[in-house]
């Protein structure tokens, strides 16, 4: 967190660095306004209403720096509850940092990163799970990680986290108050509900936990590596998918010597699709290098998409390249191309204890045929299920590791009640998955954790 004072007025450009139209400068603080009041040249800012925006220009001594416009919003209804002024001035970069520096001098200082929405969460304008959804927002890349940002912005993922916490405290203060009455031997927490209510916690906690290798892939990008022996189509499959020549084509096996990477937008999930050089002995050091780093890929990748040669490739071929190539339970598709050339190949013909036929998948890259399809295949290979973005999805690796830390609290609640231990040591448990669950939404923070998340934020947000 910000070593300085939360209270002093801060500034920053709250739009991308860089020469553009316009930019605009984001004032923060008790004296934002007056701040601002005092360089402006035209009405009276302090005098007029919230949410109003005023013609002016600035000046610096006299001089004019810049004619602009001035958007006021008063506390609390602005986005950190503060008074805020947002100057939309040129966009040139002297302009910018000549108002910045404007603005330091009369009064505010240069924001830290994050500072603005931490702020708004410190006023409790939203909490800790909603701030990060922001950053996540910012970065968002596709249809799917806009979609899932936008949801736990507006606190889905928050109030599904705080009922499931309100539920626990409910039960860890009748167990606690059947401590302070210890000596009486009474029982104000019904056992069997307590059990119920902590299996079914733990199982939504559990669904949660389980959502976030699809989120993760969504927000990230999921790796897809294209592998295969030379000369079986990779680049020119690549280049179909992308509908570009991206991947340079030739006859000459071994064209492919280092990777070549391409994002692949697919009904709103992004794939990082990493073209390889073919898998085969190579013919000399840089070839074998790049052979190297397609196994390394593989390795790192989600999704395998294997390429052969119907006409140069036999059946027992494909299986020991698949025996080489699918390793660590991998996501995968065997590309049958070059199909125009031989049309009578089968899925049967090359089915085996790895390769299913719904996982064959017949093609013709240069003529781009059935490339639609291996679109559909793509995705579905990933994304197995209906993607629901109505639905919880968890793609933040904070609120990962403290669900899986509530999760086990709750199992220890549920061995504790089985082996029969004392009333304390349960009250423990679930304070523990309480305190976890707190952690998500900020509803237990520390200097340093907030220190860590809002620092990974841009100056201006």
């Amino acid at each position: 967190m910000s070593q300085h004072n939360l209270n002093d007025t801060i500034v920053a450009l709250a739009t991308p660095a860089g020469v553009g139209a316009i930019g605009v400068i984001r004032l923060s603080g008790k004296d934002a306004i007056e701040i601002t009041d005092q360089v402006f040249y035209g009405k009276k800012l302090s005098e007029q209403a919230t949410h109003t925006i005023h013609l002016g220009t600035i000046r610096d001594e006299g001089n004019i720096i810049d004619e602009v416009l001035v958007s006021i919003f008063r506390t609390p209804k602005s986005y950190t509850k503060e008074n805020v002024a947002e100057i939309s001035c040129h966009g040139s970069n002297f302009i910018i940092q000549k108002l910045i520096q404007v603005f330091i001098k009369n009064g505010a200082r240069m924001a830290n990163p994050g500072e603005f929405t931490l702020r708004a969460f410190l006023n409790g304008q939203m909490d800790l799970s909603q701030a990060e959804a922001v950053a996540d927002l910012i970065a968002s890349n596709s249809e799917s990680s806009h979609a899932i940002a936008i949801q736990q912005m507006r606190g889905g993922f928050s109030d599904e986290i705080k009922n499931l916490r309100q539920e626990l405290l409910d039960f860890a203060s009748l167990i606690e108050l059947e401590l302070d009455f210890g000596e009486e031997d009474v029982e104000f927490a019904n056992r069997d509900e307590l059990k119920i209510l902590v299996k079914k916690i733990r199982g939504l906690i559990h669904a949660l936990i389980e959502s976030f290798r699809l989120g993760n892939v969504i927000k990230n990008g999921i790796n897809t590596v294209i592998a295969g022996r030379p000369n079986a189509g990779k680049s020119t499959l690549l280049n179909a998918l992308l509908n570009e020549e991206r991947a340079i084509v030739s006859e000459i096996a071994g064209t492919t010597r280092d990777t070549i990477e391409e994002i692949l937008n697919i009904k709103g999930v992004e794939f990082r699709l990493i073209d390889t050089a073919g898998i085969r002995e190579a013919q000399d050091t840089i070839e074998a290098v790049g052979v190297e780093k397609t196994f390394e890929k593989i390795d790192q990748s989600a999704l395998l998409i294997y390429v052969f040669d119907v006409i140069q490739t036999q059946p027992e071929e494909v299986k020991a390249d698949l025996e080489k190539l699918v390793k660590n339970n991998i996501h995968f598709l065997a590309i049958a191309n070059k199909m125009d050339l031989n049309p009578h190949t089968k899925a049967e013909h090359y089915t085996n204890e790895i390769l299913t036929a719904d996982q064959f998948v017949p093609v013709s890259a240069i003529a781009k045929m059935n490339i639609e399809y291996l679109k559909d295949k793509i995705h579905h290979a990933v994304i197995t299920n209906q993607l629901n973005l109505e639905s919880t999805i968890v793609t933040n690796a904070r609120h990962f590791d403290a669900l899986q830390k509530a999760h086990t609290s709750l199992s220890d609640v549920l061995k504790s009640m089985e082996d029969g231990i004392t009333s304390d040591f349960v009250a423990m448990d679930i304070r523990q998955s309480i305190y976890h669950l707190g952690s998500i939404t900020g509803e237990i923070s520390t200097d340093d954790l907030l220190g860590n998340i809002f620092a990974n934020f841009c100056i201006g947000k």
